[in-house]
């Protein structure tokens, strides 16, 4: 046994998502969204090097100490698995764990819309999980992912970095590839899936203009691709990924993404106040005509106003969404407030609003 694991044992315990451990600091869990300081002393850079040299894959060591950042997955059996990042500070090390829990939750246990169980089973094109860090995307496309498994009877092939849930096939094939273990890169891993007859494909992270580049290709060439990108909105996916190509690219990748693009779900997470955790809400693009003809004319502003009136076709806006928690009494008003895209709907909720509506 590893002499971390008896800090991912008191991750267990105390429900935390994330374990923080920083030389010169004592260590901290994150708990329902909060940092929560660790009864345990400041860690000294050599002590904390060797504690957490001693789980990293030698090659994961190798680059660490030629790149000062590296991200890998560890598991304990019969705890969780969790994703590992090791970067450089100006006191030492430091290191953050992320779990990921053992057991897959489906789209219904997590109480997400129904909308998206359509979306695994589309036979092609391009579905993006958006959202800021740590803001579960990772378990809603799990939850995706699962949902296929369960429906389909296909291969699919997952490229992450580091692998993060773990899917056993049943009735489909799943073959998971981890960045820097099994393949080399992003990008190479989708030029091979195009060879390997995958029918989806998840990309963990659409980080550069090659990546999104095979992406694009092979949702437009029959696949069915599934990736994430760090964006709060619908409309902001749509301009990240045009906005990645060089300017006389644009006009042409405007017009395939508004062919391949199918959906694109943003999220964020709320602390509850009503029983312990989180909850996520969603906005919810569903691609048709009008809003594929909103990408290829570069009327993306258009994009909130649409997801607006096309609630009959599963689109969901952000707001809706907050407010819905709000009504039920799960998150907070001022969370509701500062989280929500029109402030004004939420300003009547406060118990004390801010004198500056300027934002409004």
């Amino acid at each position: 046994m590893a002499r971390i694991d008896s800090f991912f044992k008191l991750m267990s315990e105390q429900k935390a998502s994330d374990l923080h451990l920083s030389t010169n600091n004592a260590p901290m869990l994150r708990i329902n969204g909060d940092l929560v300081r660790v009864d345990f002393p400041p860690m000294l850079n050599d002590d904390l090097k060797a504690m957490v040299y001693e789980i990293a894959p030698e090659g994961k060591i190798k680059s660490f100490e030629e790149s000062l950042d590296v991200d890998f997955g560890y598991e304990v059996p019969g705890v969780a698995r969790y994703r590992a990042n090791f970067f450089q500070q100006k006191y030492g090390i430091s290191a953050v764990f992320r779990l990921i829990p053992s057991n897959i939750q489906t789209v219904d246990d997590l109480h997400l819309p129904a909308v998206l169980k359509r979306f695994p089973m589309l036979k092609k094109g391009l579905v993006l999980v958006t959202g800021p860090t740590g803001s579960g995307k990772s378990t809603t496309l799990a939850a995706m992912i699962d949902y296929a498994n369960l429906h389909r009877h296909d291969h699919i092939i997952t490229v992450e970095d580091p692998i993060e849930f773990v899917h056993r096939s049943q009735n489909c094939l799943i073959q998971h590839r981890e960045v820097g273990i099994h393949t080399r890169s992003f990008a190479a891993a989708l030029r091979g899936a195009l060879r390997e007859d995958p029918d989806l494909i998840l990309v963990g992270e659409m980080r550069d203009h090659e990546t999104i580049e095979l992406a694009l290709t092979a949702a437009a060439t029959g696949h069915l691709v599934f990736g994430t990108l760090h964006t709060s909105s619908a409309a902001k996916a749509v301009d990240r990924i045009i906005d990645v190509f060089p300017t006389h690219q644009q006009n042409q990748i405007r017009t395939t993404l508004s062919e391949s693009l199918k959906a694109v779900i943003a999220q964020n997470l709320f602390k509850r106040i009503d029983k312990p955790g989180r909850v996520a809400a969603l906005e919810i693009l569903v691609v048709d005509m009008a809003i594929a003809n909103l990408i290829r004319e570069g009327k993306t502003h258009q994009v909130p106003g649409m997801i607006q009136v096309g609630k009959k076709k599963g689109n969901q806006p952000l707001d809706d969404a907050i407010m819905e928690h709000l009504r039920h009494a799960r998150i907070s008003p001022e969370e509701a407030y500062d989280k929500s895209l029109d402030k004004k709907k939420f300003r009547q909720f406060l118990k004390e609003p801010p004198a500056d509506a300027s934002e409004e």
